[in-house]
């Protein structure tokens, strides 16, 4: 084992906290090597330490749950393959892990458009849950594209809304209220979307539908979007 990524294994040792550890399989974490550190904690070394792409490679290797959260921390998404990337999402067993690739990694990196349509197909949760979520934070964060390009995943998230996997049903609905509150213009597609949901013969569509009008119809939500039309 290479002496940067044992010494901070050991710190990783330190910070853990077995309680938690044992609370995380309640959110669906069944992790077997969970050392039970909370995400600012991480947070906070991860910027002590700064981006280091080779020793975020090295630790997504280890089996332990919190090395492999801090690698998606260190990573550079300037560094990343496409073929990294693939590897990465392929190995996934948690939706922690997963939103934090895509969060703090995936969404960052040259190719990060192409991977809704990439990865969706998968009939592994947690890679279709990774192409969906990449959904909803295209939707956050990248606020000055085009309302076509997010417009063209409607029908994505509607391929996928009779999946009953609770990760990936989960996704949908998140992916479908991002690009509901954040854009006026498509405001109307995803109620439309929603409505047509409902129309299936799909459990879980209908969960989905309702879940995403839940937040689409909230008055902070229709203020939201007056005050997005308004002119700068």
């Amino acid at each position: 084992m290479d002496r940067q990524v044992e010494q901070i294994l050991d710190r990783l040792k330190e910070l853990g906290n077995p309680e938690h550890a044992k609370s995380l399989a309640y959110f669906g974490i069944e992790a077997r090597y969970v050392l039970g550190i909370r995400l600012p904690e991480l947070r906070k070394l991860a910027k002590e330490m700064g981006k280091q792409h080779a020793l975020a490679l090295n630790l997504w290797e280890e089996p332990w749950h919190e090395a492999k959260l801090l690698a998606t921390l260190l990573a550079d998404p300037k560094e990343l393959s496409l073929k990294q990337a693939d590897a990465w999402v392929h190995q996934l067993y948690s939706w922690d892990v997963c939103d934090q690739l895509c969060a703090q990694l995936f969404r960052q990196t040259s190719y990060a458009w192409q991977l809704p349509e990439r990865w969706t197909p998968s009939e592994e949760e947690y890679v279709r849950r990774a192409g969906l979520v990449m959904v909803a934070q295209l939707a956050i964060h990248y606020k000055q594209a085009p309302d076509k390009e997010l417009a063209a995943f409607l029908p994505l998230l509607k391929n996928h809304a009779g999946d009953t996997r609770n990760f990936v049903k989960k996704a949908v609905s998140w992916a479908l209220r991002e690009i509901g509150k954040r854009r006026p213009k498509l405001y109307a597609a995803c109620l439309q979307l929603c409505e047509e949901l409902l129309q299936t013969d799909s459990k879980s569509a209908h969960w989905i539908a309702r879940d995403a009008l839940r937040e689409l119809k909230k008055e902070s939500t229709l203020l939201r979007l007056e005050k997005l039309k308004r002119p700068d």
